[in-house]
Parts: structure tokens; C-alpha cells; sequence
């Protein structure tokens, strides 16, 4: 596979799918919101299916109790995130939001307005639950995103992307909104980095290379 282009591809989807999401409404995106918790619940037992992948992988490496809990989903942290997603549909929506108002000399009133940033691309370690939850402040705030998970939980990160993928669009929201990187190799890392012909803003919580 060639890495460079399988990025680039994966962006450029996410990028076009992000300016579709800056325009749709609040209703629309606490409905896909909604949609996506339930979908979680409903499609546990495949999350937890794909999670033990990891789990088995991450005993091989001979990964410590820590990690490897952090690592593990269960029925009562699948709901924890179904749960943190209807928190979010909760929120006021900060879209359009104007949060400062001035007049200038010459009479002319000027503000501020909270506007989408555009695709942001999210580096993450291996907390399963970070899936969900950089998916849905992102969308909650009109943008796109571009997730690459640490590869000790891409059996479970994939598959929670997925269900997120799918509910979202039952709701109207643009495929590609959120995506995800699955390919483990590291230099997708360096990819992602590199990509500002679509990536608008990075957020590295843990970057190896």
C-alpha cells in the first residue's frame, strides 16, 4: 500500500465531507449524535469482538495490566460513550455563536463569530474511547475529522468508527466526516503531518515515529 497516498486520499474525502458539515444544522447534528450513541449500544458485542483482537495482541507484546485495561471495552464503557456522545448533542451548539460586538471609529460595527475551523486531524494513544469523543466535539463544532489512534486499539478504533460512520450517516451527515486511519504504520503519522493541502489543524496527543 502506498502510505503517502492512502493519507493524502483519506484527507482529501474528510476535507470535501468538512465543508458539507460546516453548513448543516444543529438539529441535524444532535439527531446523528443521538443516532450514534445508540448505535454503539446496539453494536456492543461487535466492539467487544474487535477490542479482543487487541487485547490478544497486546498480551503477545507482553503489554502491562495498565495498559492493556485501558485498552479493554466493556458493556458498562461502551455505554460511557454512548452516554458522552448524548452529553455532547446537549451542548449549545457554538456554530454561528457571536461572542463579541464593537463599533469602530468610523461608526462601522464589527464582531466576532465562532465559525468551523475545517478537518482536524486528531493523533491519539490507545484509549478506544477517544474515538468517540474527538468524533462528536468535532462534529458538535461543524468539522470534519481525521483520526489516527495508537495501534495497540486499531481493531477496536476501526470498528467504533465505523458504527459512528454508518449512524451518522442515517442522520445526514457526509461520509468522510469522520474518518479514520487504519493502517498501523507509523509513517501515516508523518502523513498526516504533512497533509495541509486538507488537514487544517493537528492535534498530537501522542506522536511516535
Amino acid at each position: 500500500m502506498d502510505i503517502k497516498q492512502y493519507v493524502t486520499d483519506k484527507a482529501k474525502k474528510a476535507k470535501a465531507a468538512s465543508r458539507i458539515l460546516a453548513t448543516i444544522s444543529t438539529e441535524i447534528k444532535n439527531n446523528a449524535l443521538f443516532k450514534m450513541a445508540k448505535g454503539l449500544e446496539a453494536e456492543a458485542a461487535k466492539l467487544i469482538s474487535e477490542n479482543r483482537k487487541d487485547l490478544v495482541e497486546a498480551e503477545k507484546k507482553g503489554l502491562s495490566k495498565a495498559m492493556i485495561d485501558r485498552l479493554t471495552l466493556n458493556p458498562d464503557r461502551i455505554k460511557a460513550m454512548a452516554d458522552g456522545l448524548r452529553e455532547v448533542a446537549s451542548l449549545p451548539d457554538p456554530v454561528g455563536e457571536i461572542i463579541r460586538m464593537w463599533r469602530r471609529p468610523n461608526g462601522m460595527q464589527v464582531g466576532r463569530m465562532r465559525v468551523p475551523i475545517g478537518l482536524i486531524g486528531i493523533i491519539y494513544e490507545s484509549r478506544p474511547n477517544v474515538t468517540a469523543d474527538s468524533a462528536a466535539l468535532c462534529l458538535k463544532s461543524g468539522n470534519g475529522v481525521l483520526l489516527r489512534g495508537g495501534s495497540e486499539a486499531v481493531h477496536s478504533n476501526a470498528a467504533i468508527a465505523d458504527v459512528l460512520n454508518r449512524a451518522g450517516a442515517e442522520a445526514g451527515i457526509p461520509d468522510g466526516a469522520v474518518s479514520f486511519i487504519d493502517n498501523p504504520d507509523r509513517a501515516c503519522v508523518m502523513e498526516m503531518l504533512k497533509a495541509s493541502h486538507s488537514v487544517d489543524l493537528i492535534i498530537p496527543g501522542e506522536v511516535k515515529v
